[in-house]
């Protein structure tokens, strides 16, 4: 039995038990690097707990995530139903798994899959998109491996092209299962992968040629129809049969619905698999990914486990085992709840909020906006003039007012742009726009009262040339590029607590 301080049992005292009176329970302090010695009420727990994650900041003023920060209260009431539920347990639960196929099906022909009317997809539910990069880079590797060895040739130096403003988890996925990652670098202006510049990146070693619909860093979609037809060329002229995966983490539950004419997917002959992020558009709190591949022979049989020790013969192909059911089943629901016409009208409501606000920083004339009109609902802007404030100044100070907007400069070869991105989900509304485009132009006011960090000798940097006495100018570009890595390293400081 666990007694408090006060000589009674905890039960006794949960009524009246809040943060004012949770240190009378807790008389010394609760360690953080081991587990406490004694036991303390469980309401008091509760509130220590509950006090510290008050620090946290709100989700749905976290403009820098693409993570569903928002559901219905009934879709709520499922997952508190199911979070007891293991989803590998398939004999236990064979509802669960039902859902977990329907939902594979219906992303596939939404993706427009080739499938009968009798045939089921071939796609597994993973945690996330990253997982589900993973296993779909994966079955690259072993189906590339599978042929060089049957063709007697070299098999042990596969790569993979990419931009590189691809998401970290292919960085992930290249290092850990040991994959050559060639990325195509950016240029000022053009901030997704250039397919012609993919293409030519091909060699007899690719696995495959990896697609961004909806970039992290601009929101925008690559044009994966023409990188089909260069692909489908240079494979002709070679022999070779390169394929390409689509990551559609944040722009395959808004391209179907916004764009259906755009041709991405299943459509293309070359496209084989697809991932896309449930926790993302498909509006379901996290971490939900799921990846479908075009046909049955696009996935390799020795990559499928077949285990029998829960009950009956099942099928597996994770790189997790267990796992929650509770995501699956509430990505059936808004399945089934909103169909394809709700769908639509969130993506286009996300999209009418999105361009609200970028009126709105537009009319502040301090920013040059980044990103397109189609693509994710998200705005990414830079400063016309960062020679005496910088984005990353900006992202600090609308801290204040409760917004967390990110701040950070492009991949190479574009490090020298600094950007802010708000990403737009569904909890983000009209009013929502309007204030945050209010408080970005108090804080571009605010800034212009104080004086800049940056010192002249900061922003423009002069190289020794051979002769001691002459000076050389850095171009525009070298300067952006030297404010930029000096206002990162100034907020890490920050940030680390180091000066």
């Amino acid at each position: 039995m666990v007694i408090t301080s006060a000589g009674t049992h905890p039960d006794e005292q949960d009524e009246c038990l809040s943060s004012t009176f949770a240190s009378r329970y807790v008389r010394q302090p609760i360690p953080k690097f081991k587990m406490p010695d004694n036991s303390i009420p469980k309401d008091a727990a509760y509130q220590l707990i509950n006090d510290e994650l008050m620090l946290d900041g709100l989700p749905r003023l976290n403009l820098a995530s693409f993570v569903t920060t928002w559901m219905e209260p009934e879709c709520e009431k499922l997952i508190l139903a199911s979070l007891n539920k293991n989803y590998v347990d398939m004999d236990e639960y064979p509802v669960t798994t039902e859902l977990q196929n329907r939902c594979v099906n219906i992303i596939a022909n939404l993706f427009h899959a080739p499938l009968s009317e009798q045939e089921t997809a071939v796609g597994v539910g993973t945690v996330g998109s990253s997982e589900a990069i993973m296993l779909a880079g994966l079955a690259f590797k072993r189906k590339w491996q599978t042929k060089r060895k049957a063709e007697g040739k070299p098999y042990d130096k596969p790569n993979i092209v990419t931009g590189a403003n691809v998401q970290v988890c292919w960085e992930k996925f290249a290092r850990y299962f040991e994959v050559e990652l060639k990325e195509v670098k950016l240029t000022e202006g053009y901030y997704v992968m250039d397919p012609v510049k993919a293409v030519e990146m091909v060699d007899e070693n690719t696995i495959c040629v990896a697609a961004i619909l909806g970039s992290t860093m601009t929101g925008e979609f690559e044009d994966v129809k023409l990188l089909n037809e260069l692909l489908t060329e240079k494979n002709k002229k070679t022999g070779w049969d390169t394929p390409i995966h689509v990551d559609a983490a944040s722009g395959g539950f808004i391209a179907p619905f916004l764009y259906p004419d755009l041709e991405w997917d299943f459509r293309l002959p070359l496209v084989k698999s697809i991932n896309v992020s449930g926790h993302k558009y498909g509006l379901v709190y996290p971490g939900v990914g799921w990846v479908v591949w075009k046909s049955k022979d696009d996935l390799p049989d020795e990559l499928v486990f077949h285990i029998n020790y829960l009950g009956s013969d099942q099928p597996t192909f994770t790189l997790n085992f267990s796992k929650g059911s509770s995501q699956i089943i509430a990505q059936y629901y808004q399945f089934i709840r909103l169909g394809f016409e709700g769908y639509k009208n969130i993506m286009e409501n996300c999209w009418d909020n999105a361009r609200t606000l970028r009126k709105g920083i537009e009319r502040t004339g301090r920013f040059n906006i980044i990103s397109k009109d189609i693509g994710v609902p998200l705005v990414a802007f830079s400063l016309k003039d960062s020679s005496q404030h910088s984005v990353f100044e900006i992202s600090d100070q609308l801290r204040k007012y409760g917004w967390i907007v990110p701040a950070y400069t492009m991949p190479p070869d574009a490090e020298h742009i600094a950007v802010l991105r708000v990403v737009v989900r569904e909890d983000f509304n009209h009013g929502l726009a309007e204030r945050l485009a209010a408080d970005i132009d108090k804080v571009v006011k605010l800034l212009d009262t104080l004086p800049s960090p940056i010192t002249t000798d900061a922003a423009h940097v002069t190289p020794i040339t051979t002769d001691p006495n002459q000076k050389v100018k850095k171009s525009d570009i070298e300067t952006q590029r030297e404010i930029s890595i000096y206002w990162k390293r100034l907020l890490e400081g920050k940030k680390l607590g180091a000066c």
